[in-house]
């Protein structure tokens, strides 16, 4: 079979996937990619008794799913599937208990799991909150958060091989004595920045919230009761903290446990990161999609689904999965252990929305959610079938006794313990492509990329660009216009059923996001990731009403996000300004005038020692306290050194004078890495501008004004003034779900499935 892939799938496959050699050439085709990790996988079955023909007949046979992008596994099977490294699932789960014995334990864990390519999710609810005694050395334990944080930095250490980003889950339970500074954990964007969080909701506290009544904490130690809040109240906080910046989500434990297969081996306690496949300590689980978009077919002139062919992939993909546990590396002889007890999987499909598009049918509509449902209980069914097929033929999972499937009459002798999970697709979906993500509606139908030379490139999803040169509406102009704009309704010259069909994420209501959420689920094992997209207008209401709907419609957790709700949302779909037309043509425009500088201004000085020498940092205050200016000099700089500091002075400057929030400046700042960071008085000191930050936050933020005074000896000559400089801020304005610039390759990251990913070359973050 030809191999038909866009140029998009094909760097992605050079940037992420294909063999390299010592020098960083690529050395492996795509087809030689496919065939390694078919033959790789395929090879299980001689341990089960099959013959060479017989596993060739079944590598070929994962090989043609492949190549025709009906399916793909998660992206560690693809890497190093028939590698040296060999480890080949996206998901673990570690337990933490209340000791440093096992919090240290499972970070090492963690090291290595992040290291061989996987994510990571815990539950910080065993551990003691905040301010409780420590009987061993009589001092007070410092709450899960802090130890989320050390998490979070050790995480940021490990680049798991230049391939996949260390990516976390931190779970608390909602009747933890710590649950308010946990749901404020990430209130900073810059916070915590490795984790995603997620509030551990129980079936009783959903029932006192109907009522508004109290409810206890509890110490994880004594489990007895140390307080008591009251559930609206912690209820709005979560909401509001959403809205904020879309953090924390919800995982509704008691209904995810409700669905536990194997009970005796110990409760749910936490997801991995995308909060999708829910696991038992030590267990991984690994995950491959079903590429719906490749299953339309036209019968009689009707679009339609090749039900005979998905049955047939399905079923391969189970083979594929189930057999991807036998020749898969473990980081830690734990994992292989709880991973085998159990052989859990998880089957899920991308290409959903793209589907839903070749068959002409709104995404937001009644006829699509019924779809949803009539399409994942068919996978599930052949899924099952296979899985009992497989149970025949090379036994149950041995954890099967006293499991949900144990019966005497022996007609559910189960393979694997679970089998389908919605997961995130980012970059596979991309090398399927043109395949939209996992159950996501578009997040575009035309967009501007940078390329170079600061050229702009317009993309146009396919199907929409092959419709409308069917029919005869397609221009150049017209995709330049609907790259400026969040959606189709309001662009003339495009035929009412196409824009009908073609809705992108924000033309669609949250209500039809936490439909198509749970219709998914209905038949989903484990759990669907998802993400319920809001108009950056939406209030905090409409996000309450979402979370309670999710739980009505049986959902197993919720994630959403507000448009433009978090400081990173930089770039636009459109033009840059072009956000300006959404202005209310009644709402005045406001210009930010920088203060003009007095005649006379004092400040301070201070010392710090950098990677690049000492840098002396001036902050200078006008008469009534304010910060108004900051100069830098480095002892031993020059050239370009100079004038980055000249730069940040100018812009920090700018900011004081503008009235910009001091700790938004600091948050920009804060954090920087050179290649030259150093340590000043305990602190690290990662640049030039980390330093700075540093500094504005001691002296501007941390101390009394009065308290201000100059640390360092001598006068810094003050060279400039900044009087003139920057008199006009400009903004690029925002669109979409944008959340930032892609560290790779500098396109736009997107908020999709709970993750930052960017589609021009696949980087993804969850």
């Amino acid at each position: 079979m030809e191999l038909k892939l866009s140029e998009n799938a094909l760097k992605v496959l050079e940037r992420r996937y294909l063999k390299k050699d010592e020098q960083g050439k690529v050395i492996e085709t795509p087809e030689g990619l496919f065939h390694r990790v078919a033959h790789a996988i395929a090879i299980a079955d001689k341990a089960y008794g099959k013959v060479e023909y017989e596993v060739k007949t079944l590598e070929d046979a994962f090989y043609r799913i492949i190549t025709a992008l009906e399916f793909l596994p998660n992206s560690p099977c693809l890497m190093n599937a028939g590698k040296e490294l060999g480890q080949l699932s996206a998901c673990f789960v570690l337990p933490i208990d209340d000791s440093m014995e096992s919090i240290f334990e499972s970070l090492k864990a963690t090291a290595m799991i992040h290291k061989s390519g996987g994510g990571t999710g815990f539950s910080f609810s065993r551990l003691r909150p905040k301010s409780a005694v420590v009987k061993t050395t009589g001092g007070v334990a410092s709450g899960p958060v802090s130890f989320m944080k050390v998490y979070d930095a050790a995480t940021e250490a490990v680049k798991q091989g230049g391939t996949r980003r260390g990516a976390n889950m931190g779970i608390l339970r909602v009747d933890h004595p710590d649950i308010l500074e946990f749901i404020r954990c990430k209130e900073s964007d810059k916070h915590i920045t490795n984790f995603n969080i997620s509030v551990a909701i129980t079936e009783d506290f959903m029932k006192k919230l109907q009522k508004g009544e109290d409810y206890d904490l509890i110490d994880p130690r004594s489990h007895k009761a140390t307080g008591r809040l009251n559930t609206k109240d912690v209820f709005e906080l979560i909401v509001k903290q959403a809205h904020k910046n879309g953090e924390p989500g919800i995982v509704f434990i008691d209904r995810m446990n409700e669905f536990n297969p194997t009970p005796k081996l110990g409760n749910y306690e936490s997801t991995n990161p995308c909060g999708e496949q829910v696991l038992l300590p030590y267990e991984s689980c690994d995950l491959g999609s079903i590429n719906l978009a490749a299953f339309s077919k036209n019968t009689g002139g009707k679009p339609d689904i090749d039900w005979d062919r998905l049955k047939t992939v399905t079923h391969l993909a189970v083979h594929f999965l189930d057999n991807l546990i036998d020749v898969n590396k473990f980081p830690l002889p734990e994992i292989e252990k709880a991973t085998k007890q159990t052989r859990k999987i998880g089957l899920g499909v991308m290409g959903w929305a793209s589907l839903l598009i070749l068959l002409g049918i709104p995404y937001n509509s009644d006829e699509a959610v019924a779809l949803a449902e009539k399409v994942m209980s068919f996978i599930l069914d052949e899924a099952t079938k296979k899985s009992l097929e497989l149970g025949r033929h090379k036994g149950v999972f041995p954890a099967f006794k006293g499991s949900i499937y144990d019966k005497k009459d022996n007609t559910t002798r189960m393979r694997n313990a679970t089998l389908t999970t919605i997961a995130p697709t980012g970059t596979i979906s991309i090398i399927a492509g043109p395949c939209s993500s996992g159950i996501e509606p578009l997040f575009a139908i035309s967009y501007y990329r940078n390329v170079m030379d600061n050229d702009k490139l317009v993309e146009v999803d396919p199907l929409f660009e092959k419709i409308a040169k069917e029919r005869g509406f397609y221009s150049r102009k017209l995709m330049e216009k609907i790259a400026e704009t969040a959606s189709l309704r309001d662009i003339e010259g495009i035929p009412e059923d196409v824009k009908r069909v073609f809705v992108t994420s924000h033309d669609i209501s949250p209500e039809w996001h936490v439909r198509m959420q749970a219709a998914f689920q209905k038949y989903v094992n484990n759990a669907t990731s998802k993400t319920i997209n809001f108009p950056n207008e939406a209030t905090i209401e409409d996000v309450r009403k979402s979370y309670i709907l999710a739980y009505e419609l049986g959902c197993k957790g919720i994630t959403i996000y507000r448009d433009k709700s978090r400081e990173e949302q930089v770039l636009n779909v459109g033009t840059p300004g072009s956000h300006k037309a959404e202005q209310k043509a009644s709402e005045p425009k406001k210009e930010i005038v920088p203060r003009p500088r007095p005649e006379v201004i004092i400040g301070t000085t201070t010392k710090v020692s950098t990677g690049c020498g000492n840098l002396y940092i001036t902050i200078n205050v006008d008469e009534n306290g304010k910060p108004f200016e900051l100069f830098t000099q480095m002892g031993k700089a020059g050239g370009c050194a100079a004038s980055q500091l000249e730069a940040i002075g100018r812009l920090v400057s700018l900011g004081f004078r503008s009235g910009i929030e001091v700790k938004a400046i600091i948050e920009q700042l804060r954090n920087i890495r050179c290649p030259s960071p150093s340590w000043e008085k305990g602190q690290r000191i990662f640049s030039c501008a980390d330093a700075i930050a540093r500094v504005v936050e001691k002296r501007l933020v941390n101390i009394q004004p009065q308290e201000v005074g100059v640390e360092a000896a001598g006068q810094i000559p003050m060279k400039h003034s900044h009087e003139d400089e920057g008199k006009e801020i400009g903004d690029s304005g925002s669109r979409g779900d944008i959340v930032g610039v892609c560290p790779d390759c500098g396109g736009a990251l997107r908020h999709e499935e709970g993750c930052v990913k960017c589609h021009a070359c696949g980087y993804s973050k969850c």
